[in-house]
């Protein structure tokens, strides 16, 4: 019997111990913390208890248990997020939605990562918050960097420079703002400015408009507000008491604005921030989205309306109770064990011996991350386990405008900023194209359409200190009013034109720089811009690599390059002139070709052509008499048919009947032809062209030179010629003024004079004895400086002329630049540019110093090989007929082979076969019967009275009726 009784209580405590584990394995406990004080903690925990609902209702869903779902108020304090983690860990929960925050979410992975718990959150989504520093913590929303980078495409897109970030100093505020930032520098863009507000600013108006009053004195108007819903409206209220809201403003909030007005109806908030944009996380339609939204009303007992993050809320429990699923399906076990670490540490009264370790945990979280399913939010998945960004992430791009939500677009990390939602974009070929970039219009605070500049200058009272040149030499370009003590020249006209064409009003007062003795640095007064000493810069100032670091530039407004003035002396024709147009080399080259054409020539028609036979002397002379006919037979074979041409080398007596002959002479024609008219043209510039001469032909023979170079005083050109030419600086001079360029020159104490080109232009016109010698060395031009959006450190050392420059970044750069293309345009530029500078000449239109343009071997090495390669090929082609011929007479000679065996005796023979004379009257017959018996279908080879064959190559003669010539019939 005891065994038996045994047995039983063994049976019964099994039974026991099973039902035991049964009831406990029949809730899935899960917790929540949230901020319920909060818009999004009220929304989220509704949306959370509406899907444990459903979840529950469906057995399948976990096979039976039940999903424990419990919540813990923050209550806006981080103490009590911490204690509310620890409760529900040792409780045995298997994941914790939440925290609300991003700096809870930093602190509470730290407890995730130790316990292997995973912690979802839709509403933290700091950048920062790194799967590797925390592998437990994941967003179920998208990440804030893809706001961020919505945001830098708006401004880039609307061609705004600079914004101002306003925000609160907690982690997912100021980590947004950062990410900004960086996006924004990958568009050329960056932020201008930081208004930190303190992480709680309830209570704190006064702080909050003392920061803005800041921000409403300095030059950017784009205002983007990173904060949490909680403050933004604060805010708003501050930038609408300050007069911050009228037009010319741009304002940019993220995406608290929409959860708050999604949610409750807040004419206050209208009120405050008309015309500004925002963003709101876009969730495509659908019909389980529409049938949740219906039935909200029902869940929440009408206490609150339903935002995005309401739909995350839900999307994350059903995502979490999927993986659960996911996870028992898989034949795991929800089970926890103590963590020896914690162990050690046990003891007083934080009881940290309850917090166990999930021994599942990193389980769950893989199949959470390979979860696929759609949602009230559309697709929900990652896109991979190294950064976990859910797929597709995109925003809506609202305008508030009256009392409504006004969409004007959509934005998307696979095709940016579109009118077309993005969930039908994604099915046609991705296109990133600027052009097809686009949003529809919005309304701007103050009710204004016209988009907004994005800029003022400075509300501080103070005009721009514009620096200007005093210069004591080429005041026609700018120059200091002995009288009025105004600016005044070129450049100066220049500038007043283009800020007339400004859409606004630009004060400013210029300031002379330099002592009025001697020009001064005008690297030094770009230098003083970047020192505050003036805002901008405008003259005569040139473009140059070592300025546009530190400096930006507008649009150029007249070219500038180097150049080298030298004395020159005109030069009258000489007896030898005709002579001039060919370079010895060239004329040796076409005189070698003459003789060389004439050769060949000679061979291929020796054994035809009697012209081209008799004494030695005879034929040295025809070979020279035909070479030299050419050149003449050129300018008639140019403009007759070939049939006349034939017939004028009959009348010169020199015939040439044989086929290569021809091809070789008519290819040489055309050699001749545009050599002719080559010289031709280039004699007639030679006489009638008035030409200048100097012992300097440019820059490279000063450079190679040991002479002194003269330079103007200020202007780049020292620095130039010395670093990147490398003349030593003690053979350069500086000079002050136009009268000592000239006194220089024609004293020798200087070879030459290196400047620019507007002002040797305007030296050349009054000193008539001086010339440009060589080209230009470097291109550039001139431009006003500022401190340009777009960097001019393309222009190489050289010198585009920029009426100013302004300090880095300043837009007033752009708009000038866009005023002087105007200028340009509509030929404002060009009728100062003639006022001052075209009109002022006192010297006749005379040419550059240059080397002389001869025609070299270079321009022709072409067509000369064309013609020796031809020469080449006919000659080849000649002597191989030749050789054949010539075996076959061997072969039919009836002397005896010993005879035949001679090396010298066949090498003489061979050369009286090529001297010999063909007779054409009997190779004509041979070709007739040759034709007969070919028709005759006999193979039979004519030959001749000597025994020797004739080529087909001699078939296409026939016999002229006079003179005993051979005509071509071709």
């Amino acid at each position: 019997m005891k065994p038996l009784l045994i047995v039983s209580w063994i049976r019964i405590l099994w039974i026991v111990m099973c039902l035991r584990s049964t009831m406990a394995l029949e809730e899935v406990h899960v917790g929540a913390i949230f901020c319920l004080g909060t818009i999004n903690g009220k929304v989220s925990k509704f949306a959370m208890d509406a899907a444990v609902a459903d979840i529950n209702s469906d057995p399948s869903i976990l096979g039976g248990r039940n999903l424990s779902l419990q919540i813990h108020d923050a209550n806006y304090n981080g103490f009590l997020s911490i204690m509310g983690a620890l409760q529900f860990m040792e409780k045995d929960s298997v994941a914790i939605i939440g925290p609300q925050t991003s700096i809870m979410a930093h602190v509470l992975s730290h407890l995730a990562n130790e316990l292997h718990v995973p912690l979802l959150s839709f509403t933290a989504l700091d950048p920062t918050l790194s799967p590797i520093q925390y592998p437990y913590f994941i967003q179920t929303a998208p990440n804030d960097l893809f706001q961020m980078t919505a945001i830098a495409e708006m401004v880039s897109y609307y061609g705004w420079a600079k914004v101002i970030a306003i925000y609160t100093d907690d982690e997912q505020s100021r980590n947004g703002i950062t990410a900004l930032g960086d996006k924004l520098t990958e568009r050329r863009c960056k932020i201008a400015y930081k208004a930190v507000l303190p992480p709680d600013i309830r209570g704190k108006m006064n702080f909050v408009m003392e920061e803005l009053s800041k921000v409403k004195n300095m030059e950017s108007r784009v205002l983007v507000v990173n904060t949490l819903s909680t403050y933004g409206p604060i805010i708003m209220r501050a930038a609408k008491r300050l007069g911050m809201m009228e037009d010319g403003y741009v304002w940019i909030a993220t995406a608290w604005l929409p959860s708050i007005l999604d949610s409750q109806l807040r004419p206050d908030i209208f009120d405050v921030a008309q015309g500004l944009v925002t963003l709101r996380p876009h969730t495509p339609d659908s019909q389980r989205k529409k049938e949740f939204t219906a039935r909200w009303n029902q869940l929440s007992k009408g206490a609150i309306g339903l935002n995005v993050y309401g739909l995350y809320a839900y999307d994350t429990v059903w995502l979490l109770a999927r993986a659960i699923k996911a996870f028992l399906d898989q034949g795991n076990n929800i089970s926890f064990s103590n963590d020896p670490s914690l162990t050690a540490v046990a003891g007083g009264s934080m009881n940290l011996s309850a917090l166990s370790v999930f021994d599942g945990g990193n389980q769950l979280l893989q199949i959470i991350l390979d979860t696929n399913m759609t949602g009230l939010t559309g697709p929900i998945w990652y896109d991979s386990k190294s950064n976990r960004f859910l797929v597709n992430p995109s925003f809506d791009v609202i305008n508030l405008v009256g009392n409504k939500l006004r969409q004007i677009g959509y934005w998307s990390n696979y095709s940016g900023l579109s009118v077309v939602a993005p969930e039908i974009l994604r099915s046609r070929p991705q296109n990133r194209s600027s052009a097809s970039q686009k949003l529809y219009s919005v309304v701007w605070p103050g009710g204004a359409k016209k988009k907004p500049r994005g800029w003022v200058f400075p509300r501080d009272g103070k005009k721009l200190r514009i620096g200007v040149p005093r210069r004591v030499s080429f005041q026609e370009f700018v120059s200091e009013d002995k009288h009025t003590h105004d600016a005044h020249g070129y450049v100066i006209d220049v500038f007043l034109a283009a800020v007339k064409l400004l859409p606004y009003a630009v004060p400013f007062e210029f300031i002379f720089f330099g002592d009025g003795r001697q020009n001064p640095s005008y690297t030094e007064l770009v230098t003083w811009i970047t020192t505050g000493e003036f805002d901008a810069a405008v003259g005569d100032i040139a473009i140059v690599t070592n300025r546009t670091k530190i400096v930006d530039y507008t649009q150029p407004f007249t070219d500038s390059g180097l150049v080298v003035v030298a004395p020159v002396r005109k030069l009258s024709s000489s007896h030898w002139s005709f002579l001039g147009p060919l370079t010895p080399h060239m004329w040796a080259m076409t005189a070698a070709f003459l003789v060389i054409v004439g050769v060949v020539i000679w061979i291929l028609e020796h054994r035809l052509n009697d012209e081209f036979r008799g004494p030695p002397r005879k034929q040295l002379i025809t070979i020279l008499w035909f070479s030299l006919s050419t050149l003449f037979l050129a300018q008639t074979f140019s403009g007759t048919s070939f049939k006349k041409y034939c017939d004028f080398c009959e009348f010169l007596g020199e015939n040439t009947v044989s086929t290569l002959g021809r091809m070789v002479l008519v290819i040489w024609l055309f050699v001749v032809l545009i050599i002719q008219s080559s010289y031709t043209a280039s004699l007639t510039s030679f006489l009638t062209v008035q030409h200048l001469s100097s012992s300097v032909k440019g820059i490279d023979s000063l450079i190679t030179s040991a002479q002194p170079i003269g330079f103007q005083r200020g202007s780049f050109a020292e620095n130039y010629l010395n670093e990147e030419l490398n003349i030593p600086k003690s053979r350069l001079m500086p000079l002050n003024s136009p009268e000592e360029y000239a006194d220089a020159l024609l004293k020798r104490r200087v070879a030459a004079v290196v400047d620019e080109r507007p002002y040797v232009d305007l030296f050349l016109s009054n000193h008539c004895q001086f010339a440009i010698a060589g080209q230009e060395f470097t291109k550039g031009g001139w431009g006003f400086v500022s401190i340009m959006l777009y960097s001019s450190s393309l222009m190489h050392k050289s010198g585009l002329w920029s009426p100013s420059a302004f300090k880095r970044d300043s837009p007033l750069a752009v708009d000038m630049s866009t005023a002087l293309l105007e200028l340009s345009e509509n030929g404002s530029l060009q009728n100062i540019t003639e006022t001052w500078l075209k009109n002022r000449s006192k010297c006749s239109t005379q040419s550059a110093v240059n080397d002389t343009d001869q025609l070299k071997p270079d321009n022709f090495i072409g067509l000369f090989i064309i013609c020796g390669v031809a020469c080449v090929v006919a000659l080849v082609t000649h002597f191989g007929l030749m050789i054949y011929q010539f075996h076959r007479d061997l072969r039919k000679d009836p002397e005896p082979p010993s005879r035949r065996s001679s090396g010298s005796s066949r090498l003489k023979a061979f050369a009286s076969f090529l001297d010999r004379k063909e007779d054409l009257r009997k190779r004509r017959l041979k070709r007739k019967r040759f034709s007969a018996s070919s028709s005759n279908g006999s193979s039979r080879a004519e030959v001749g009275s000597r025994g020797q064959s004739y080529p087909r190559e001699f078939d296409m003669y026939q016999e002229s009726p006079s003179n005993n010539s051979n005509v071509w019939n071709g």
